[in-house]
């Protein structure tokens, strides 16, 4: 079951949100980070900022009662639209071309969600901590807030604002943020240690502004499976990104 709720905004959590989506090519990379989402999902699924909707065909493998996409970008929204209409799922799904603080009340009146996802997006929200508010008073008691955002200040370049990052976090204040809106921190982490390096000297030295490409495909293929195993035996201290797993007391 699907339908389109078009809330036509201009405005989206990057203004590059065609070059985020070239990050298509890491099927290895998305399915960890789903991988490790998968035992805290509820059935009643909210994905913000979802794209052109791989990682929501990830999402729908948990088999939901429903899912609501929300995408700003118009261009990416339309994207997204055709993606959804090749799918034929049980699940009712919903679109949405707007943010999240725009229609939070009319999703909660909708079906109010168990799970709500920022995958690469929270970074985008100059207003974060009035974000994972919302986020928190949308849930329905024991609800859960599923966070991946990129890490570590010291990376932060100019790719970073070319895509309209705020800023990448570190996590004491990831968790921090979280818990003054009223979340109990459920589990969080940092991810991929090996990716720093590379992040740093592509653009950080050599202040590259593409997205990762060829090389990205590589990485994905050859370092992502590995890294992956290694990481579950020992979560490491630092890395790229991090992930975070919120429940609403």
């Amino acid at each position: 079951m699907w339908y389109v709720l078009p809330m036509y905004n201009d405005l989206a959590y990057s203004d590059s949100g065609m070059d985020l989506e070239t990050m298509g090519v890491a099927k290895n990379y998305y399915r960890w980070i789903y991988e490790l989402f998968k035992p805290y999902l509820g059935n009643k699924i909210v994905e913000v900022g979802a794209g052109s909707g791989y990682f929501s065909k990830l999402l729908l493998e948990s088999r939901p009662e429903s899912l609501f996409l929300l995408e700003p970008s118009r261009p990416m929204y339309e994207i997204l639209v055709e993606q959804v209409k090749q799918l034929n799922m049980s699940a009712q799904i919903l679109t949405f071309n707007a943010t999240f603080r725009e229609i939070n009340n009319q999703i909660k009146l909708i079906r109010q969600p168990d799970s709500i996802i920022y995958i690469n997006v929270l970074e985008h929200i100059s207003e974060d901590e009035a974000e994972l508010r919302a986020i928190h008073q949308t849930l329905d008691i024991g609800g859960r807030v599923f966070i991946f955002v990129p890490a570590l200040r010291w990376l932060y370049g100019d790719f970073d604002r070319r895509v309209g990052h705020c800023r990448r976090y570190i996590k004491p204040e990831l968790e921090d943020k979280c818990r003054r809106a009223g979340f109990k921190i459920l589990r969080t982490q940092y991810f991929d240690l090996i990716g720093i390096i590379p992040w740093w000297l592509i653009y950080c030295v050599l202040k590259s502004t593409r997205t990762g490409g060829k090389a990205a495909g590589i990485y994905d293929k050859f370092i992502v499976p590995l890294e992956k195993k290694l990481e579950l035996i020992a979560p490491p201290v630092i890395g790229k990104n991090l992930i975070l797993v919120g429940e609403k007391r």
